[in-house]
């Protein structure tokens, strides 16, 4: 069993930047890759960003691409969203969550989620 809490969202101008983090339980952090998504309101949730067990192979979703980093510190059961140039359809409540099928994009493969955490972009 894993539980992810994720931190970090607030209400920032469009250009700027904030760092989620999410941090998990359990011993078992490192064997799972990790994935944020993101919902924003009366639209379907959706991928952004996912990494490895070890952290050597990322993922993105072309609309963040360059301008999001995810990153994880095993020895701190955390995986972290860098987020920078935000723009406001960057606006969503956004979610952590973890995984050992290497699904990486696809909801479904994710066996654990936060309760998320709001982030506001403003124009």
């Amino acid at each position: 069993q894993v539980q992810l809490v994720e931190s970090g969202g607030g209400l920032v101008q469009a250009g700027g930047s904030l760092r989620l983090s999410c941090a998990a339980s359990g011993r078992t952090f490192s064997s799972y890759a990790m994935g944020w998504f993101r919902q924003a309101p009366g639209k379907e949730r959706e991928f952004v960003a996912a990494i490895s067990w070890s952290g050597g192979s990322t993922y993105y979703a072309d609309s963040v691409k360059g301008r999001f980093t995810i990153s994880r510190d095993n020895a701190k059961n955390t995986v972290y969203l860098q987020m920078n140039s935000l723009k406001p359809e960057d606006t969503a409540v956004y979610y952590c969550a973890a995984e050992r099928r290497g699904g990486y994009y696809y909801q479904f493969e994710y066996d654990y989620w936060g309760q998320g955490t709001q982030v506001t972009v403003s124009s």
